[in-house]
């Protein structure tokens, strides 16, 4: 199994683009990697060893939490993921990290 909830972000993005109409935002928010390393040692522990058991515990579901913390490290980073935005026509774009960069808001508009 793949691990990624979107097959092709290049075609998602165009399409957004492309139904957008001129002077349309469009925007992003999702799970993010965490730039700091500390942090980011804590939030992978975290994510790992505490999310995938939560969601057996109130869900009886281990492995679609497991998928969901490895589907959120196929996510480009934040820089990789503007770039992808730029290059399928977006200006100004611009990201936001949110939560000391676990998630962040990515925002573009169609000009």
């Amino acid at each position: 199994m793949h691990a990624c909830n979107i097959w092709n972000r290049d075609r998602v993005v165009e399409e957004a683009y492309r139904v957008l109409k001129p002077g349309g935002r469009f925007m992003c928010l999702e799970f993010s990697q965490v730039p700091n390393p500390v942090i980011r040692s804590v939030y992978d522990e975290y994510s790992f060893q505490v999310i995938p058991v939560l969601g057996q515990v109130l869900a009886a579901d281990w492995k679609s939490y497991q998928y969901l913390v490895e589907s959120i490290r196929q996510f480009p980073n934040q820089k990789d993921f503007k770039s992808l935005i730029e290059l399928c026509g977006f200006k100004a774009v611009t990201y936001e990290n949110l939560t000391f960069g676990v998630v962040a808001i990515h925002s573009g508009f169609k000009l």
